[in-house]
């Protein structure tokens, strides 16, 4: 398990933990995003532009578009370094 700091304010509260745990056997990664109450997986076969796509439409439901997008963009990228 990795653990990534996402440093995003977001509703004016920082958002600083992300767990990221890979699960190289059955090819996905979990995400979790403990403050948003927020988590998903990803498989390893999402191209990165899907996949921000896919996070920015989940945490738009909850967290403010900015913040969401941002999030979004790590996310991918911490996955895809991965």
């Amino acid at each position: 398990m990795k653990i990534r700091k996402a440093n995003i304010i977001n509703q004016k509260e920082m958002i600083t933990d992300v767990y990221l745990h890979e699960n190289k056997q059955q090819f996905h990664t979990l995400v979790a995003v403990p403050q948003l109450e927020w988590s998903t997986l990803i498989s390893y076969e999402e191209e990165k532009a899907e996949l921000i796509q896919k996070l920015n439409a989940s945490l738009a439901n909850i967290a403010e578009k900015e913040a969401a997008e941002e999030l979004s963009q790590k996310i991918a990228h911490w996955v895809t370094e991965m």
